[in-house]
């Protein structure tokens, strides 16, 4: 039987277009890392979406994945089938890491509280603070 993993996502940006930063939480086999990257010029949602991107990048082909994101842009496209007009090659590859996984999409209110949503949101404010200053 494969492991559950958790994966906790969230984008940030100083200005929308603007400098971006993009952090994922992975919980798998009791241990905890965690990913971050940036742009020097994106979007918020561009952000949420790469998050996701590459925490499952990261991961073998599993059973089960649970994503948690702030984002409603993400889960709702991913679970209700919002259209996909803008960022087609990122949901090209987000379908690409979804389709050799059995995801579950769990929407989190942000800033909330939720130490781990909490964390994502640190890493990728960092991050794009980081951008922000090149």
């Amino acid at each position: 039987m494969l492991d559950m993993v958790d994966i906790y996502t969230d984008g940030a940006c100083k200005g929308n277009p603007g400098p971006g930063g993009w952090g994922a939480v992975i919980l798998e086999d009791g241990a905890k890392r965690t990913l971050q990257g940036g742009e020097r010029r994106t979007t918020n949602n561009r952000m949420e979406m790469t998050a996701v991107i590459e925490g499952l990048s990261k991961l073998p082909e599993l059973e089960e994945v649970t994503v948690y994101s702030d984002s409603q842009y993400v889960i709702n496209t991913m679970t209700k089938n919002w259209k996909r007009n803008k960022n087609q090659d990122l949901w090209a590859k987000m379908d690409a890491e979804v389709k050799s996984r059995r995801v579950k999409w769990r929407w989190v209110r942000g800033h909330n509280g939720h130490p781990l949503n909490e964390e994502a949101d640190r890493l990728a404010v960092e991050e794009a603070v980081r951008y922000a200053k090149r």
